[in-house]
């Protein structure tokens, strides 16, 4: 089985929140991790510098696409960052817990 960890950011706290509860409550991600950072990028062509919040989702890789659907779904920018890292080791029994929990 392969772990991933599904990563995206938002404005503001209730934004995350609202993602990480209805990604969990679908049962398309174990858990979600929500903190606060600074990001720093060209939009419009012009220097942004503002706080968000990254979100940092547990699940397993099948269930990419459908996370990544449901986060376009719920999201409020025009064009987010949506992206996964594998999860190369992993603890046997968090994994069991992870997968038990997207699966049923």
């Amino acid at each position: 089985m392969k772990y991933i960890a599904v990563v995206t950011t938002v404005g503001n706290l209730d934004e995350a929140r609202s993602i990480a509860r209805a990604l969990v409550e679908r049962k398309l991600v174990a858990c979600a991790h929500v903190s606060e950072i600074e990001s720093f990028y060209i939009w419009q062509d012009a220097l942004q510098e503002e706080k968000e919040f990254q979100l940092v989702c547990k699940t397993t890789g099948d269930r990419y696409q459908a996370v990544e659907s449901a986060i376009r779904e719920l999201h409020p920018y025009d064009l987010p960052d949506i992206h996964a890292r594998a999860l190369e080791s992993i603890y046997p029994p968090y994994a069991d817990w992870l997968e038990n929990s997207v699966t049923g």
